[in-house]
């Protein structure tokens, strides 16, 4: 059976035979997709911007919050087209050829477990605000042990967890908003007397140190908005794919308007952006200049849930997506079983393996492992993207062309907005080779490819039927 010949709403109610739960309601899904639009990359990554680029990293957020949407509702197409759990590698294996949609599963699974040493990085840093003599790597040990239990559980867990941590999220940023606009307004509190919207343009000007150097966060600006497209990964687990989607990416301008843009317009328009400084969160540095009592020690528990709801995340889906290329016959068949509640364990608890090199590296670098893995993670971040716009692009033509059926959430501007994105991102592409000290990653994806490459080799010629595989159907049997 071809693509062009599933109904959607047959595949959607079945989850394509993929035999998960669906367990995750449109109030799960909306707060998932929240949640991934707000996490550690704008509470902790963007103190570093912010000395590298000042005011004018405002901007640089709404550029790319735009490019964001653009992926989005290219992502938003291919899914009510065709809705499926490990949607980016089933797209890239369907429009691009099976090579592709294996190299982006494996690349994808990567930028989680990669971001899941990240997230358990900064839950750690975060920790040692309160008790500065305990050691990196035993909180991030700790919370990778508890967030493996909650994954195993059930979907359902892991949705209500999420669901809460966003909660919490969404609801100290607008908090923070509103006290900001209020020291901003009536002048109260320790920064009343500085606060002023004239910090955005006072201190050297908007780009304070050029356009070139604001140019240069979007590397981190493009990593603080990875797990955007979480949102796809639950297409399998969702009760009401056809409702619920399409909504969770709607609201993506709004949120990207009011949690980024909007929290650090006022964050820079209360504390002049000279005062922040790489590795403190600025959110926390705001309230600790503010001098509400306990506020900032609230503000760092806020970050740490963002934190924990982010490994959290990754965990979900490294799982999903091992699934994903076990049923392609492009990893062990061990990957494909799931538990008795339904959850891809055997997937989870290798990938949580893996994250726990994070672990190591915050006893080995702790003071450089974050900047490690989020340059990974945004590498192999770019590459996903890439593949959804390529991948919505010919899909667009297939559509042009009669061979396949229109999608009933078509993306605006068709394939013109999915081709300026694609533009964006190999512009962010090229930054990353630019700067010195992110340029590694690149060589670490170089490694990544020659790797997959090798694997891609040996799959050919123990299973070749696998390496000719363009369908959106699992084989029946890989031996």
């Amino acid at each position: 059976m071809t693509s062009a010949q599933v109904d959607t709403s047959e595949q959607s109610s079945e989850a394509s035979g993929e035999g998960y739960e669906r367990g995750l309601g449109s109030r799960q899904v909306q707060m998932i997709a929240i949640g991934g639009a707000i996490g550690v990359g704008l509470f902790l990554g963007a103190g570093a911007n912010i000395a590298k680029a000042g005011p004018s990293l405002i901007l640089m957020y709404a550029l790319a919050g735009g490019i964001i949407f653009f992926i989005m509702r290219a992502l938003g197409e291919l899914l009510l087209y065709r809705p499926v759990s490990g949607s980016f590698a089933e797209y890239s294996r369907e429009f691009l050829g099976p090579f592709f949609g294996y190299f982006t599963g494996w690349t994808y699974w990567l930028m989680w477990v990669v971001t899941g040493m990240a997230e358990l990085t900064a839950a750690a840093i975060y920790v040692n605000y309160w008790f500065p003599s305990v050691p990196q790597w035993v909180t991030a040990l700790v919370f990778l042990v508890i967030l493996f239990g909650v994954n195993l559980i059930s979907v359902k867990v892991f949705g209500e967890l999420e669901f809460w941590f966003s909660m919490v999220k969404v609801t100290a940023l607008i908090g923070m908003i509103v006290i900001g606009l209020g020291v901003l307004t009536f002048g109260f509190s320790a920064a009343g007397d500085t606060a002023s919207v004239a910090n955005l343009y006072q201190f050297d000007g908007f780009f304070p140190k050029g356009v070139g150097s604001s140019l240069m966060t979007l590397q981190g600006v493009m990593f603080a908005y990875l797990a955007v497209e979480l949102v796809g990964v639950t297409a399998g687990e969702s009760e009401n794919p056809e409702k619920t989607l399409p909504k969770a990416i709607n609201t993506l301008p709004w949120r990207i308007a009011l949690f980024y843009v909007g929290a650090l317009t006022v964050i820079l328009c209360v504390v002049k952006w000279t005062e922040f400084a790489p590795g403190v969160s600025p959110f926390v540095a705001a309230f600790a200049k503010i001098g509400i009592p306990a506020g900032a020690g609230i503000v760092n528990f806020v970050v740490l849930t963002a934190a924990l709801s982010s490994c959290n995340s990754g965990m979900y889906s490294t799982g999903r997506m091992l699934r994903n290329l076990a049923d392609s016959g492009e990893a062990p068949a061990a990957f494909r079983k799931l538990s008795a509640s339904k959850t891809p364990a055997f997937g989870i608890t290798v990938s949580v393996l893996f994250m726990g090199i994070g672990v190591i590296l915050n006893y080995i670098v702790p003071e450089k492992a974050f900047g490690y893995v989020t340059s990974v993670a945004t590498a192999a971040g770019i590459w996903t993207w890439l593949m959804i716009l390529i991948s919505h692009v010919l899909y667009r033509r297939a559509v042009d062309a009669g061979r396949l059926p229109a999608s009933p959430f078509p993306a605006p501007g068709g394939a013109v907005c999915s081709w300026i994105a694609i533009v964006f991102l190999l512009f962010v592409t090229g930054l990353i080779a630019y700067d010195g000290d992110s340029r590694v990653c690149l060589y670490v994806m170089a490694g990544w490819a020659a790797a997959l490459g090798a694997g891609w080799l040996v799959l050919k010629n123990r299973h070749p039927e696998v390496t000719e595989r363009r369908e959106g159907t699992p084989l029946e049997k890989v031996s």
